[in-house]
């Protein structure tokens, strides 16, 4: 009784941390208001025309058309060891232009957002700091080839030993061409039963790691209308073989990498916030190994956009590892924004246009916002 007890607790537990894991998952689809959660993208025409209000954009005409034929420029190939500077009054869109320019390269393309105060800290070098901005903002797109088993569910027997309690079955698995079955382990079982699965089913098996995933029911069994719900989903009955080989394409930043091959943890270690300094010959050994899968035609690099507001609290140091990270091959697009005219550069006594050594700011590509007027600002907080 005791037995029974302690197995039913430890299920009901199990349960919740389940359903606890389920609200996680739902809320982080939540999209939350923010200051420019509105924008979706630049607001251009196929000639890189902007419109006048488009993808949450107002205004800025001139500013968001020299954005575009930058981002024409990315898309190429043709810009690098090159930076862009939004400069402006407060409250003028430089965020909102560089956010719009992220939204416009895609989803797959990492974006890393920093303010130049934030660099500043005790647990951190300024350098590693950004570094470990820099190397968030350029993605790893990484091709494997998996091993799935794909095909329509004809049949499941799962039988239960009388002695040892341990479960065994069968499963028929069945594509337009043939049929075959399928002894199931212990696990295997397991996750049948928590997916549901019954026959009918359209399901993909990777033999690697297990896991089982259903695409749907059976076009064949949409007249069965005691199993259709109102989420049911009708897939055609896959063609060829039941043993397939499937591309899985996977995009990790560089950071990421770097974080999980420093720590003991490993991936864990992205979740507990506390990364702290990353050795330089972690670095080097992650590059090599990227530069090899580029070789083989297994990775490619996808540089990313690092945008960096305030730029004019930065200081020499930093501005020093900057020149010197933008001419390496796979850096980012670093898009700086500020408000600040003539200004002492931080950490020296010398005037400069921004705040920005002079060597610098040759190397950036200048966008200048203007201030928007009466109506612009009401159309904005219409579309907020």
């Amino acid at each position: 009784k005791n037995l029974k007890f302690l197995c039913k607790t430890k299920m009901a537990s199990l349960e919740g941390i389940q359903s606890k894991t389920q609200e996680i998952r739902d809320l982080t689809k939540m999209e939350r208001t923010g200051t420019h959660s509105h924008i979706r993208g630049l607001g251009l025409d196929d000639s890189l025309e902007p419109r006048k209000v488009s993808q949450g954009m107002v205004g800025q005409i001139e500013a968001r058309r020299a954005a575009g034929i930058i981002m024409k420029m990315i898309t190429q190939g043709k810009i690098a060891g090159r930076a862009v500077l939004i400069g402006g009054q407060p409250g003028t869109g430089k965020t909102a232009i560089a956010l719009g320019m992220a939204k416009s390269l895609g989803e797959d393309v990492p974006f890393t957002m920093l303010a130049g105060s934030e660099i500043f800290s005790l647990e951190m070098s300024k350098t590693e700091a950004l570094t470990q901005a820099f190397r968030k903002s350029i993605g790893v797109r990484i091709r494997e080839e998996a091993e799935i088993i794909e095909g329509e569910v004809l049949e499941i027997e799962i039988d239960k030993s009388v002695q040892s309690g341990a479960k065994s079955g069968k499963i028929t698995l069945k594509t337009t061409d043939m049929e075959a079955i399928y002894d199931l382990g212990q696990k295997m079982i397991e996750s049948i039963q928590k997916e549901k699965i019954v026959a009918g089913d359209i399901i993909t098996i990777d033999k690697a790691s297990g896991k089982i995933s259903k695409l749907g029911r059976s076009i064949a069994r949409s007249g069965d209308f005691d199993t259709v719900g109102a989420s049911s989903r009708f897939v055609q009955c896959p063609e060829g073989e039941l043993h397939k080989r499937k591309e899985v394409v996977h995009t990790v930043t560089l950071h990421e990498v770097d974080v999980i091959n420093s720590r003991t943890q490993g991936f864990l270690a992205l979740f507990a916030g506390d990364i702290g300094e990353i050795k330089q010959e972690v670095r080097d050994q992650i590059d090599t190994k990227v530069s090899e899968w580029r070789e083989e035609g297994r990775a490619e690099i996808v540089p990313g956009v690092l945008f960096i507001d305030e730029v004019h609290m930065l200081d020499i140091e930093c501005f020093s590892y900057l020149n010197r990270a933008l001419e390496s091959e796979s850096a980012p697009i670093v898009i700086m924004a500020t408000n600040r005219g003539m200004t002492k550069i931080r950490g020296t006594n010398y005037m400069a246009p921004h705040g920005i050594p002079l060597d610098l700011l040759d190397r950036l590509l200048i966008i200048q916002t203007t201030p928007y007027t009466q109506k612009e600002t009401q159309q904005i907080l219409e579309i907020r």
